[in-house]
């Protein structure tokens, strides 16, 4: 199959896991566990559950990362840690930052606790504009959001509705077959 726009790409929505807002972390990750189970025709399996609203509308998603930044509120206070290395700060600097601020010293003490307290709504990701594609997009077009964002996914839409995810993943199986199928 040739593959040209996004929607030759996407995971279409029915196939994944969707909860509530009022979700617990725990029912979160039951429910990716669950759709990880489902056998698929594609290389990765689910990294994340969409996030819906009373009105079945998606309204944003939880990823693995968001789930373990979940167990250290702490995080959300940090910000941009990742940029520091961008001035020059190495590793050295960020274990001072992360000991000061006692950051993961018992991330996993009560951690029944904290899954069945969490609620998706508070550790969920919004999308933003550009985490955004039409389904008619070109493939150019989608890795140019996914590199600049940086995003591990796309939510694919048709008008108003978001009808599928295009993942990071897909993005690359498909770009790595055609740089091996080229004749060198």
């Amino acid at each position: 199959m040739s593959v040209e726009t996004v929607k030759d790409l996407m995971v279409p929505i029915e196939e994944y896991a969707c909860v509530s807002e009022e979700a617990t972390l725990y029912e979160a990750v039951l429910a990716l566990e669950e759709v990880q189970k489902k056998p698929t025709t594609r290389a990765y399996k689910h990294r994340a559950v969409l996030v819906c609203n009373a009105a079945g509308k998606v309204v944003g998603k939880v990823s693995q990362l968001d789930v373990l930044r979940a167990l250290e509120p702490k995080f959300k206070n940090l910000g941009g840690v990742g940029l520091l290395g961008r001035f020059g700060l190495g590793p050295d600097v960020i274990k001072i930052i992360t000991k000061e601020l006692s950051i993961l010293e018992k991330p996993l003490n009560d951690l029944c606790k904290k899954a069945a307290r969490i609620r998706v709504r508070d550790i969920m990701h919004s999308p933003s504009t550009g985490e955004f594609v039409p389904e008619t997009a070109g493939l150019n077009e989608a890795i140019q959001l996914l590199v600049l964002g940086p995003h591990q996914s796309l939510l694919v839409t048709r008008g108003d509705a978001i009808v599928g995810i295009l993942r990071l993943s897909d993005v690359y199986v498909e770009v790595s077959e055609r740089i091996k199928a080229c004749p060198i």
